[in-house]
C-alpha cells in the first residue's frame, strides 16, 4: 500500500510539473518577451536588483513561490499545515490556487513577499540555518518585528530620536541611537521600517551654512574750546590773615622758700596771623601784618578736537541654527582691594573684564533664499577714572562704557544691511565771571571765562550673509600626514666653542664622530629571504 502511495505521488508531481510548464507557455504571439521573463526567472539576481518585468499566467502557487525565491536567493521550504500540491488522504493532489502577475521594476524579494501575503502566507527565516520556512498566517499574531541598523550621513541620532518615534505605530517598535558612530538601531514592522527610511532619506541631509561677514564702525568726537580768565583761584577761597605769626608759650613754675614763681616764654612763628596782647607790655609782637593767598588768574585761549575711528571687521562661517560668536580685544586688569577689620585681614584680588568687540550672531535659512539673523554686537571700552576710598586708603574705579544691541532681521544672501542707531551726543557749556566786572560791554572780557566741549560717539554695524554653496569649497591637497620620521634625537648638532657659552671640553673632542649620526633602517627590517643577513663572527 505504501508503495502504490508513492507511486501516485511521484506521478502526481511530475503531472503537476507538466501542468505548470505547460501553463507557464506564452501564446505565440508573446514568444521573445516571455522567453526574457523566463530567462530572468531561472537566474539568481542579486540583493536588492530591480527586474524589469515578471508575467506569470496561471502559474500553480507553489511553482510561482519556488521561482520567485530561486530569484532572490532564498532557502526555503514549505510547512507540512500547508496541503497546496501534496497527496491528500485518496492520494489524489490537493487543489492549489493559480497565479497570474505581472510587475515591473520591482525586486524578487518584494515579488516574493507580496504573493505570499495575498495567500494569507508568511516565511519565518531560522537564524542559523538561513533558511526560511514558508508558513500560514497566525490570524492573531502580532506583526513581526525587524531590526535594521540605518547609517546617517549629516544629522544627529540624537537629533532624530523625535521624527522617528511619530513614524511608530506599534508600541513594540522603538530606536536607539549610538553616537559613537553615527547610527540608528530600528526595531520595527515592516510597513514601519518602510516608513522610517522615507523620513530619514527626507531629514538625513547636509545642514547648510552661512558665511557672515560683519563691519563695526565707531566713531569718536570730542571737540573742546576755553576763551577768557578764570579769576578761580583768586576770588573763589581766598584765605585772608591778620597779624605776624602763630604765637605759642611755655610756662616755668620755680619753687623757691616761702612761694613760688612762673615765668611765661611766647615764640612767634611766621606764616599765618596771629597776635597777643598782654596788660604789662602790650601787643606782641608789636607790628602786625594783613596776609592773603595773593592774586591768581588763568588766561586761556585754546580750541582743541579730537576723532577716532576703529573700525573691526569679522568673519566667520557656522551652520543654519547654529550660534557663532566673535570676539577681539584685550582683558583689563582690576584690582578689587578689600578693607582690613578688626577679625579679617584686608587685602587685594585680580579680576579681568573684557574691553572687547563681540558679535553674536545665530543665522537661520528660509526656502526662499533669504537669512534670518539674530544678531547681538557689544562693544565695551574703558571709561573715566573715580576716586574712592576703602578703609580710608584712596582707591581708583574704572568706568566702562558698554553699548550693545539686539535684533532680529531678514536679509537677502549676499546683501548687506546697515544698522546703526547706537549714537550718543553730549554737549557741555560753562561759564565763570566776575560779579558786576564781568558784565561791562568790552572790558568784562577780562574778568569773564567760557568753556564748551561736546563728545560724540557712534557705532555703525554692516552685516552681510552669504549662504555658502557647494561650489565655494576649494579643494587643498595636504602632505602632513607624510611627513617623514626625524632620524636624529636633536634637530641640529651642539654649538660650537664659538657660539657656545659652556666651555669646551677637549678631552670628549676626540671621541666625537666625524659625521652626524644617522638612523640604520636595515637594523629594523625585517629579515627575508632576499635581505637575509649574515651573522657577525666575533
Amino acid at each position: 500500500m505504501k508503495v502504490r502511495v508513492s507511486i501516485f505521488s511521484i506521478v502526481g508531481l511530475v503531472v503537476s510539473s507538466l501542468v505548470g510548464l505547460a501553463q507557464t507557455n506564452p501564446p505565440a504571439a508573446e514568444v521573445p518577451a516571455a522567453t526574457a521573463a523566463g530567462a530572468a526567472l531561472n537566474t539568481p539576481a542579486e540583493h536588492g536588483t530591480l527586474i524589469p518585468l515578471i508575467v506569470m499566467d496561471d502559474v500553480p502557487l507553489t511553482e510561482a513561490v519556488r521561482n520567485l525565491a530561486r530569484q532572490a536567493g532564498l532557502n526555503y521550504m514549505l510547512d507540512p499545515k500547508i496541503a497546496y500540491g501534496q497527496p491528500g488522504p485518496e492520494g489524489k493532489l490537493a487543489a492549489q490556487p493559480s497565479v497570474s502577475i505581472r510587475w515591473e521594476n520591482i525586486t524578487a524579494e518584494q515579488a516574493l513577499n507580496a504573493l505570499l501575503n495575498n495567500y494569507d502566507l508568511q516565511k519565518v527565516e531560522d537564524p542559523k540555518t538561513r533558511i526560511a520556512r514558508v508558513t500560514l498566517k497566525d490570524p492573531a499574531a502580532l506583526p513581526t518585528l525587524v531590526t535594521r541598523i540605518v547609517q546617517l550621513h549629516y544629522a544627529s541620532p540624537t537629533n532624530m530620536l523625535a521624527n522617528m518615534q511619530a513614524a511608530f505605530a506599534d508600541k513594540r517598535s522603538k530606536v536607539l541611537p549610538d553616537i559613537r558612530t553615527s547610527q540608528l538601531v530600528v526595531v520595527a514592522t515592516e510597513p514601519e521600517m518602510e516608513e522610517v527610511q522615507r523620513l530619514i532619506k527626507l531629514l538625513d541631509t547636509p545642514t547648510k551654512q552661512v558665511l557672515i561677514e560683519a563691519r563695526l564702525l565707531e566713531t569718536l568726537i570730542n571737540p573742546t574750546t576755553t576763551k577768557g580768565v578764570d579769576w578761580t583761584g583768586t576770588l573763589q577761597a581766598q584765605n585772608v590773615y591778620f597779624g605776624n605769626g602763630v604765637m605759642s608759650g611755655t610756662s616755668t613754675t620755680t619753687s623757691g622758700s616761702g612761694s613760688n614763681f612762673t615765668s611765661t616764654i611766647l615764640s612767634s612763628l611766621l606764616g599765618k596771623g596771629g597776635m597777643g596782647l598782654s596788660t604789662a607790655g602790650g601787643f606782641t609782637p608789636a607790628t602786625g601784618f594783613l596776609n592773603a593767598d595773593g592774586v591768581h588768574a588763568v588766561l586761556s585761549f585754546l580750541n582743541t578736537y579730537a576723532e577716532t575711528r576703529v573700525l573691526s571687521s569679522p568673519r566667520t562661517v557656522t551652520l543654519d541654527n547654529e550660534t557663532a560668536i566673535i570676539e577681539v580685544g584685550t582683558l583689563f586688569p582690576i584690582v578689587n582691594t578689600t578693607a582690613s577689620t578688626v577679625q579679617v585681614a584686608g587685602g587685594s584680588q585680580i579680576s579681568y573684564s573684557n574691553l572687547t568687540v563681540r558679535l553674536e550672531v545665530t543665522p537661520r535659512i528660509s526656502a526662499n533664499n533669504y537669512v534670518q539673523l539674530k544678531v547681538a554686537p557689544k562693544v565695551m571700552r574703558l571709561g573715566a577714572a573715580v576716586e574712592s576710598k576703602v578703609g580710608g586708603e584712596d582707591n581708583k574705579v574704572w568706568q566702562f562704557n558698554t553699548r550693545q544691541l539686539n535684533t532680529t532681521v531678514m536679509i537677502p544672501s549676499g546683501n548687506t544691511l546697515v544698522m546703526g542707531g547706537l549714537m550718543e551726543d553730549n554737549l557741555q557749556e560753562g561759564n565763570t565771571k566776575v560779579p558786576l566786572l564781568g558784565d561791562i560791554p568790552g572790558l568784562g572780557l577780562l574778568f569773564r571765562s567760557d568753556t564748551k566741549s561736546r563728545q560724540k560717539s557712534n557705532l555703525i554695524v554692516f552685516l552681510t550673509p552669504t549662504i555658502v554653496e557647494d561650489q565655494d569649497f576649494q579643494p587643498t591637497k595636504s602632505g602632513y600626514l607624510k611627513t617623514p620620521v626625524p632620524t636624529q634625537d636633536s634637530l641640529e648638532a651642539d654649538w660650537s666653542a664659538w657660539d657656545s657659552g659652556k666651555p669646551k671640553e677637549w678631552s670628549k673632542a676626540s671621541k666625537e664622530p666625524s659625521q652626524k649620526p644617522r638612523f640604520d633602517e636595515s637594523a629594523v627590517a625585517p629579515v627575508t629571504s632576499t635581505n637575509a643577513v649574515a651573522p657577525i663572527e666575533r
